[in-house]
């Protein structure tokens, strides 16, 4: 058994490993795309498919899945297993990849769709399924609750020798484990046993801020932006982060429907995807956590409430950009990308981020290259930046809030690992900048001692 990794080895987007099980076979664990300072022009698959056999797909973010169209045109042949939340988003995420960076020609991306269709087969969680092998092998594959986003899971993988069947192996690929205490969805638990672990480490190097802490700070944002009369722009992943906000902006305004201004405060969802994928967590609420279940149970509509506001055409978008700017209204404005890197919150940091009234609120990971992480390293000091090639100097108030991550900090990354009956003897650490992996590493060899082989990971 040989582990490659096709991607998130020297940073954190274009996720794609390839675990080698025999000499014919190997299988894919999922197949991003690149983004950020990661970015290519050049996205046809350059290395050899001949003998891979399945993808496993762990979740529908943009960087473990943006790069499927381009393995189907590679001429990938065997089945995409995934759970089942995860093979109702893959087609829309895949469709929304294709318009925004390939074509909108809709033959060419109808075709791709209907590859992709052929392709998904739906496996629920904590259920076996075999993973087509040849040779003197078997294999077979698990989803668990990863907690990361709706449908993200970890996958276990047993690999057998049929010439010596008590000895199996048992790698686990973690995907990206989410945070706990987020109350969409449940927390990411353990696995009993790991011979080989793979694991992301995004936050490998901090803790996040603790629920109530979080809430605090955002509630002090808005209560900020209710009194100069100014927006606050909310860069949001279109699944995940944006939801569990949603959650937590009605939570704020049902303790705080006696005030007024809180009462009549305007939550702007400006993203399709986003209310796509809204409708997506509400048709599986079923997979909800205990917390979000009462709240339904009394009626209430976490991600549905009078204050909220879709917006769908390009033409309202920029209506209410031209409503915002010269209303000064106070409204909070939740748009994709979550890295600033596209989509429609450029528009709104264009317009919006000279202005002195304006909060940023950053409440996930901001890649290397990304517009995301220019605003957060040169706003507080009243630096600039460009956007579609104009100067933007920045006046507005920028502000990070790392416990809304769907990412584990390095406290969850740990606890998974030592949460575990059987420790794993290998850990490949990937997904990360170098300061994380390396802090992560460290941690690992702390808590887990000598016997325990950790490897940083490289392409």
């Amino acid at each position: 058994m040989q582990i490659l990794h096709h991607g998130a080895v020297n940073g954190v987007t274009g996720s794609c490993h390839e675990l080698i099980i025999n000499n014919t076979t190997s299988v894919l664990i999922d197949c991003g795309l690149f983004q950020g300072e990661d970015s290519r022009d050049d996205l046809s698959i350059e290395f050899n498919i001949t003998h891979i056999t399945a993808l496993i797909v762990t979740h529908c973010h943009i960087d473990h899945v943006g790069r499927i169209p381009y393995l189907l045109a590679a001429g990938f042949k065997g089945p995409i297993f995934t759970t089942l939340a995860s093979a109702s988003l893959l087609p829309l995420v895949i469709e929304d990849a294709l318009k925004v960076g390939v074509t909108r020609d809709p033959k060419i991306i109808n075709a791709c769709l209907s590859l992709l269709n052929k392709r998904i087969i739906p496996v629920d969680f904590k259920t076996w399924f075999n993973l087509p092998v040849k040779g003197n092998h078997t294999a077979k594959a698990k989803f668990q609750r990863a907690g990361h986003i709706l449908g993200s899971a970890y996958v276990e993988i047993d690999i057998t020798n049929k010439s010596k069947s008590k000895n199996k192996h048992r790698v686990v690929f973690s995907g990206d484990l989410g945070a706990p205490y987020t109350p969409l969805l449940p927390s990411p638990k353990a696995p009993y046993k790991a011979d080989t672990l793979v694991i992301e480490s995004t936050y490998g190097d901090k803790n996040h801020q603790g629920r109530k802490e979080r809430t605090h700070t955002l509630k002090k944002v808005i209560e900020g932006a209710i009194a100069d009369n100014g927006v606050v722009l909310v860069p949001a992943f279109s699944i995940g982060r944006t939801q569990e906000l949603l959650y937590e902006l009605e939570q704020l305004i049902y303790k705080s429907a006696k005030n007024s201004k809180w009462r009549d405060l305007h939550i702007i969802l400006d993203s399709p995807m986003a209310a796509t994928f809204t409708e997506q967590y509400k048709k599986f609420k079923h997979m909800w956590d205990s917390e979000a279940k009462r709240k339904v149970a009394k009626g209430r509509h976490p991600l549905d409430f009078k204050n909220l506001t879709t917006v769908d055409t390009h033409s309202e978008h920029m209506a209410i950009i031209n409503y915002l700017n010269s209303r000064q209204t106070p409204a909070i404005i939740l748009a994709a990308s979550g890295m600033c890197s596209g989509g429609r919150i450029v528009n709104y940091l264009e317009r919006f981020l000279s202005d002195a009234t304006t909060d940023v609120l950053f409440v996930g990971y901001q890649g290397r290259g990304t517009l995301g992480r220019d605003i957060q390293k040169y706003g507080p000091g009243n630096g600039y930046v460009v956007i579609n090639d104009t100067r933007i100097n920045i006046h507005a108030k920028i502000h990070t809030i790392s416990g809304y991550s769907a990412h584990a900090d390095q406290k969850g990354l740990i606890k998974f690992v030592t949460g575990m009956r059987k420790k794993p003897s290998h850990i490949k650490i990937v997904h990360g900048d170098d300061e994380a992996k390396s802090a992560l590493a460290k941690k690992y060899k702390e808590v887990l001692g000598s016997e325990v082989k950790i490897e940083i990971g490289k392409g």
